[in-house]
């Protein structure tokens, strides 16, 4: 008889549908700092005001639909994958 406890335990692999989650999830926050860059940028081109608004406007909004995208994945932000 052993008198040994084992600490640590072998943790489960998460299943497929929370990996391929996680995965959408990083690609969405990875895809809305990238726009976030190029609003930036967009801004700093030098065209006419209004023309730079509307692209800054229309980055933002893209962002905005990746943020709701993003808060319907996760439930309003209350994802945990693993």
């Amino acid at each position: 008889m052993s008198n040994v406890v084992p600490l640590l335990r072998p943790r489960p692999a998460p299943d497929a549908a929370a990996r391929a989650t996680a995965m959408v999830v990083s690609d969405l926050v990875t895809i809305a700092e990238q726009l976030h860059d190029i609003g930036a940028r967009a801004a700093a081109l030098g065209r006419p005001r209004t023309e730079a608004e509307r692209t800054v406007q229309m980055v933002l909004d893209a962002v905005t639909s990746i943020e709701r995208a993003l808060d319907t994945i996760t439930d309003g932000g209350d994802y945990t994958p693993f």
